[in-house]
């Protein structure tokens, strides 16, 4: 497990390395590979350019044994001076729903899948925002769901 993490974190950031127009990009991995409800990530990013148009991307691995092939989870996003800026439910395809495929790109039996879902996001102002994200399945804890992520881009 550990060995498999470590793989991961090396390729993002061998990935990450190489584009512009990320601003920030953080992992989460998940202890034993399960998602507790209470353990509700927080990813802080700073800001700098309130001018530009961002994207924000939700990175999930998880494990071909994941029971389902959806994931909802919610995110809460505030701003330098700790107001709420958005709260939303999201759900994420996982597995296609039809023939039970993995989509996203993995081998073995774990898979990666980056989601826009946020799209062209202004800041308000300079400063640290903060992005918290909660899964909003029926299971507690939900198994199989390794490592959780944010990833902040200027908007092509």
């Amino acid at each position: 497990m550990l060995k498999n993490a470590v793989f991961w974190i090396v390729g993002l950031l061998l990935l990450a390395g190489c584009d512009p127009n990320r601003v920030y990009e953080q992992n989460t991995v998940l202890p034993d590979g399960n998602w507790q409800i209470d353990n509700a990530p927080l990813f802080s990013f700073a800001i700098q350019d309130t001018a530009a148009v961002y994207d924000v991307y939700f990175n999930v691995r998880y494990s071909l044994q994941y029971e389902y092939y959806n994931l909802y989870l919610r995110h809460q996003l505030t701003g330098p001076d700790g107001t709420q800026l958005s709260a939303s439910l999201h759900e994420l395809l996982l597995m296609d729903p039809k023939t039970g495929k993995p989509l996203g790109s993995g081998s073995s039996d774990t898979y990666d899948q980056q989601t826009l879902a946020l799209k062209k996001v202004r800041f308000p102002k300079v400063g640290t925002y903060t992005l918290k994200l909660t899964q909003y399945m029926r299971r507690d804890p939900l198994p199989q769901v390794l490592a959780v992520g944010v990833r902040v881009a200027k908007a092509p």
